[in-house]
């Protein structure tokens, strides 16, 4: 089964940027879609963003877009998620997937362990 590590977290100020990235193995990395979600204490897991095999199409939360840009190098077998101009709501652990659809949230599956990403206001 496809496994994930997620990393690139930590702690910024309101306006500032952080890079994620999740290494997957286990399974041909290059026709397989991913994507970012995150989920807030006391939240639901929501969708973030969302790439295809080829890293040709991408999507993104409405909360999201303009500021995060999904991306993927499948030489390495990485994903990546740039984030730009944060907010103090985009405080959250942030999880990768495999195999995903636009917009959707996995029920179960190929979870990472995470990476913790907290904005000061």
């Amino acid at each position: 089964q496809v496994q994930l590590v997620e990393s690139g977290g930590g702690l910024v100020q309101a306006g500032g940027s952080l890079r994620l990235s999740c290494v997957a193995s286990g399974r041909t990395f290059s026709t397989i879609n991913m994507g970012w979600f995150r989920q807030a204490p006391g939240k639901e897991r929501e969708f973030v963003a969302h790439i295809n095999w080829s890293g040709g199409y991408r999507y993104y939360a409405d909360s999201v877009k303009g500021r995060f840009t999904i991306s993927r190098d499948n030489a390495k077998n990485t994903m990546y998620l740039q984030m730009n101009s944060l907010k103090p709501e985009d405080t959250a652990v942030y999880y990768c997937a495999v195999d995903t659809v636009p917009g959707a949230v996995p029920r179960g599956g190929s979870w990472g362990q995470g990476t913790q990403v907290t904005v000061s206001s």
